[in-house]
C-alpha cells in the first residue's frame, strides 16, 4: 500500500543484550535445521520474533551473522584438570575438544562449511582457529611444559609443531571423513601418536 511503511513486530521490553540473545539463538537454530544454503535473515526474524531490520542493524549479512552464532555458541576449551599424567591430561584435553564440536555449534559449524563457498568457507575456518584451534594450541602447551616439569616429558617436546597435532588430526578426520570420536579413537591418538612423541 502505497505510503504505508513496514514496521517490526512488537518486541515487548526486549532491547540490546536480551533482543541480541533472541536473535542469537533463533539463527543457530535455523543452522541447525535448515543448513546454511537454506537460512535467510528473513527466517532468523520470523523465529525471533523480530523486523529484519533489526537484524541488519547489527550484522550487514547473513555471514556475519552467522560467524556470530558460531563464535557466541562454542563452548569454551575451559582449563583441564592437572591429573599428574601427561597421557591423562591430554586424553581430558581430546575429549572436551569433541564435546565442544559435539554441541550444538559445533555441528552447525561442521554443516556450514560443508554447505557454504569458499569465499565464506574462510569466514567460517577462522571461526575454528579462533574457537577451538588456538586455544587447544594453548592448552595443550600448558599440558606439555606440566609433563616436562614433572620429567615425564622430554625438555625439547614444547614446539609448534607437537601442539598443533591434536587439533590438526581432531579437525581433519572430521571434516575429510565426517569421523565421531569416541574414547576408543582419542585413547589411539594419544597413546600411538602423542605419547611416544612427547617422551622420545
Amino acid at each position: 500500500m502505497t505510503g504505508t511503511r513496514w514496521s517490526e513486530p512488537p518486541l515487548g521490553r526486549r532491547r540490546g543484550p536480551e533482543l541480541e540473545r533472541a536473535i542469537l539463538d533463533a539463527a543457530l537454530e535455523q543452522l541447525s535445521t535448515v543448513g546454511w544454503n537454506a537460512l535467510t535473515m528473513e527466517g532468523v526474524a520470523t523465529a525471533a520474533r523480530t523486523g529484519k531490520a533489526a537484524l541488519y542493524r547489527r550484522w550487514p549479512s547473513k555471514a556475519a551473522l552467522v560467524a556470530e552464532v558460531l563464535r557466541a555458541g562454542l563452548p569454551p576449551l575451559d582449563r583441564i584438570p592437572d591429573t599428574g599424567s601427561i597421557r591423562d591430561d591430554l586424553f581430558g584435553l581430546c575429549a572436551r575438544m569433541c564435546e565442544v564440536m559435539r554441541s550444538r555449534a559445533g555441528v552447525a559449524l561442521r554443516a556450514v562449511l560443508h554447505e557454504c563457498d569458499h569465499d565464506h568457507a574462510d569466514r567460517f575456518r577462522g571461526v575454528i582457529w579462533n574457537g577451538l584451534h588456538e586455544p587447544a594450541q594453548a592448552v595443550i602447551r600448558t599440558l606439555v611444559r606440566r609433563g616436562i616439569e614433572r620429567g615425564e616429558v622430554r625438555p625439547d617436546a614444547d614446539t609448534p609443531f607437537l601442539v598443533d597435532v591434536i587439533p590438526a588430526m581432531l579437525m581433519y578426520r572430521a571434516k575429510m571423513y565426517g569421523s565421531e570420536w569416541d574414547d576408543q579413537d582419542i585413547a589411539q591418538l594419544v597413546d600411538g601418536v602423542m605419547v611416544p612423541m612427547l617422551r622420545a
